[in-house]
C-alpha cells in the first residue's frame, strides 16, 4: 500500500493542473473528455476535492498537500481499500460494484444528479449519440405557445429551434450575427452574455454541468468533444468551472434575465425533455413564464408585442 505522501505527491500518472487539463496531451485537452475511464477518475478527484474533511468528522486544518479529502481518507469513509481506489482514479478499475458506487456517492455527498452521474461513467458504451432533429410537430407546438417564451437545445447545448418570443429573450437568436447558438459557447466567450444573465456565475456553472453529462454519456461524440477543447483552449473562466466537478441536470426554478426593453425579469422555468431514443437524451425545450398579473407577466406580454406577436396582458 502506498504511502499517504507518495499518494498524495504531485500526480505523476496524471499530468493534471488544477484546471483539470492533461498538459502531457496538449492545453485543451480536459481531463476524461472521450475517454469514459479518465473521466470516472477526474469525476473522483473534482468531487473529493470539494469536500471538506471536518465536515465528514475528520480532522482539518494543519498543513495539507490537496484541498478535501485525502486519497486515503476517502477510501476509508467509502469502506474500500487504498489500492483500490487508487486504482478507480488511475482508470485501471473501471467496473465498480453498485455497492462501492453506493458508498463513494454517500462519502463524497453525491446530490441524484452526480449519483446518477457516477453510474453513467461506469456503464459508459462507446458509439455515436443518437440523432436528435426538432421535428415538424415540435416547431408547431413552439410556435402555439406563443404567449410565452420557449426554446429547444440538443445535448451539446446548441439552440435549434425557438419561438419568436424565446428567441428575443434569450439574447436574440433569430438575429444570425447578434449571439452564437450554441448556450455554452454564448456564456463563455461572449462578454454580452453577462449583461443578460445577471446570475452569469450560475449560468455558466449550469452549461458546464450540463456538458458534462452529456461527455460521460457519449464520449465517442466528436463534436461535443470538440465544444469542450475549443471553450477550454480560450476561455479561463470554463477550465475554472469544470475543474469542480459541476454535475447538472434541466428541471425547473427561476431565473433572472435583462433585456433591453423589457428590462430586469424573474422568470420561472420548466424544461421539457423530448427523448431522441428511450433512455437517452435526445432534445430539450425550456420554457419561460410569470406569474399572472406580475410587473415579469406584463413586460412579457409587451416584448411578445414588439416582437410582432400580441399576448393580451393579464390584469
Amino acid at each position: 500500500m502506498e504511502s499517504p505522501d507518495s499518494m498524495e505527491s504531485p500526480d505523476s500518472m496524471d499530468s493534471l493542473d488544477s484546471d483539470g487539463i492533461d498538459r502531457a496531451a496538449g492545453i485543451g485537452r480536459l481531463d476524461g473528455v472521450g475517454d469514459a475511464r479518465r473521466a470516472l477518475g477526474g469525476f473522483l478527484r473534482a468531487r473529493r476535492g470539494r469536500v471538506a474533511p471536518e465536515h465528514v468528522g475528520l480532522a482539518g486544518g494543519g498543513r495539507r498537500r490537496v484541498r478535501g479529502l485525502r486519497r486515503e481518507e476517502l477510501a476509508q469513509l467509502a469502506g474500500i481499500s487504498v489500492d483500490y481506489y487508487v486504482r478507480l482514479e488511475q482508470g485501471r478499475a473501471t467496473q465498480p460494484s453498485p455497492e462501492v458506487l453506493d458508498a463513494l456517492a454517500k462519502a463524497l455527498g453525491l446530490d441524484a444528479a452526480e449519483r446518477n452521474h457516477l453510474t453513467t461513467l461506469v456503464g459508459t458504451r462507446g458509439g455515436p449519440p443518437p440523432e436528435a432533429r426538432v421535428s415538424p410537430l415540435l416547431r408547431q407546438i413552439l410556435d402555439a405557445m406563443a404567449p410565452v417564451p420557449a426554446f429547444v437545445t440538443n445535448h451539446r447545448l446548441d439552440v435549434l429551434a425557438w419561438n419568436d418570443l424565446g428567441g428575443e429573450l434569450i439574447g436574440g437568436l433569430a438575429d444570425p450575427g447578434r449571439r452564437d447558438h450554441n448556450q455554452a459557447r454564448y456564456f463563455f466567450l461572449d462578454p454580452t452574455s453577462r449583461t443578460v444573465f445577471p446570475e452569469w456565475e450560475d449560468r455558466a456553472a449550469e452549461s458546464v454541468g450540463q456538458l458534462r453529462v452529456s461527455a460521460g454519456r457519449y464520449p465517442d461524440d466528436a463534436e461535443l468533444a470538440a465544444l469542450i477543447t475549443d471553450l477550454s483552449t480560450h476561455s479561463a473562466d470554463f477550465r475554472r468551472v469544470w475543474a469542480t466537478g459541476e454535475v447538472v441536470m434541466c428541471g425547473a426554478g427561476r431565473k433572472r434575465l435583462r433585456h433591453p426593453v423589457a428590462g430586469l425579469l424573474t422568470l420561472d422555468y420548466e424544461t421539457l425533455h423530448v427523448p431522441a431514443a428511450p433512455g437517452e437524451t435526445g432534445l430539450m425545450m425550456h420554457v419561460f413564464g410569470a406569474e399572472e398579473g406580475s410587473r415579469e407577466a406584463a413586460a412579457l406580454a409587451g416584448l411578445a408585442t414588439a416582437v410582432g406577436r400580441e399576448v393580451p396582458v393579464t390584469a
